[in-house]
């Protein structure tokens, strides 16, 4: 059970990088190197793994829905600062 947790994190990072890779076939609005990609499979694989070791490690499912939720809110606000630069930071490179 264990391992299959953690082994269905890179293939839904996998499945989820096929996205934009299939898109950029078709598109010129797509327009990510191999940088783009480590970052955001970097982005989607700790988070991935931090969610395993939460329902893991947390056995009330309160406080874990709580973790969760705040680790998809970081993941989506710095793959939105890394994309279009919301908050300005030097991070996204403003």
């Amino acid at each position: 059970m264990q391992n299959k947790d953690v082994a269905s994190v890179f293939v839904v990072t996998a499945a989820i990088l096929l996205i934009p890779f299939v898109a950029m076939q078709f598109s010129d609005e797509w327009d990510w190197n191999l940088f783009d990609f480590v970052v955001i499979g970097t982005l989607l694989v700790g988070t991935g793994l931090l969610m395993v070791l939460a329902s893991r490690k947390v056995k009330n499912i309160h406080y874990r829905v709580v973790i969760v939720a705040a680790l998809l809110i970081a993941l989506l606000l710095a793959w939105a600062e890394l994309a279009v630069g919301i908050f300005g930071s030097p991070f996204a490179g403003s």
